[in-house]
């Protein structure tokens, strides 16, 4: 049945991109699969195909608590435990400081990590129960400035600094907590991007491996950072970027 049999995973933002492939690659390996999701309709068309015995939507809004407790509590009431949680619902707002609304700034941070603090926290107890795991999803936003992202990289910075400190607490909970971080990746966030030609081969142009990322590449990491194959890896924000962290980005 595969690395994950028996056990229990919670996907926020699962019903497209990475957060779909995640629940794809996880049923593969025999998992229990929550997806939780803003839009009920793109949930439905992901299940039609899925294994119901394992697999159970919950729509609600990533940074609402009570969506979130009752996210917790449908995976507990129907699998009875839980072991991973994969946090990676997002949003994003394009414009630098002056062009940046109070409004935009406060949704980015509150989905992005405000979200993310309260699933973890919600699911904590589960998760120690079963020395469990939390893989979030950053961005290489996270690790370094943009132009013009600035609400972005800021609560992608958070998100890499929030994995560094639960990792440091949960230790002795035998919880792990990692991230990746993606470069450019065709996720419907990034669809308008991927409209643009030249923008998209700006990105690649940096991309030493030649093109951009896959949702597939981002779950197969996730998998990994969530097995017991990473058990002693805890604490890591991890490039899924096809080498683009490599470069100094320094022209020759």
């Amino acid at each position: 049945m595969g690395r994950f049999a028996g056990k229990t995973v919670i996907v926020t933002g699962a019903a497209s991109g990475i957060g779909a492939a995640a629940v794809r690659r996880f049923l593969g390996e025999g998992a229990n699969v929550v997806a939780f999701d803003l839009s009920g309709e793109k949930l439905a068309a992901l299940a039609r195909d899925l294994p119901v015995d394992r697999f159970v939507t919950q729509t609600g809004d990533a940074a609402n608590a009570e969506d979130i407790q009752a996210t917790v509590d449908l995976a507990v009431d129907r699998f009875g435990r839980i072991d991973v949680l994969i946090n990676n619902a997002g949003t994003v707002t394009f414009g630098d400081v002056t062009e940046t609304s109070i409004e935009e700034w406060n949704r980015v941070m509150t989905v992005n990590v405000t979200g993310y603090f309260l699933m973890a926290k919600t699911a904590m107890p589960e998760l120690r129960k079963h020395k469990g795991a939390i893989v979030m999803t950053s961005s290489l936003s996270g690790l370094g400035g943009d132009p013009h992202l600035v609400a972005y990289n800021t609560s992608k910075g958070a998100v890499t600094n929030m994995v560094r400190a639960m990792a440091i607490d949960h230790a002795p909970d035998g919880v792990r907590v990692n991230a990746v971080n993606p470069t450019f990746t065709r996720t419907g966030m990034t669809e308008e991007m991927q409209e643009d030609t030249e923008t998209v081969a700006k990105f690649v142009a940096r991309i030493p491996m030649g093109r951009p990322g896959e949702p597939d590449d981002l779950a197969k990491a996730m998998l990994f950072l969530a097995s017991d194959e990473a058990g002693f890896i805890t604490g890591v924000n991890l490039p899924v970027d096809g080498g683009s962290t490599a470069s100094s980005t320094q022209a020759l």
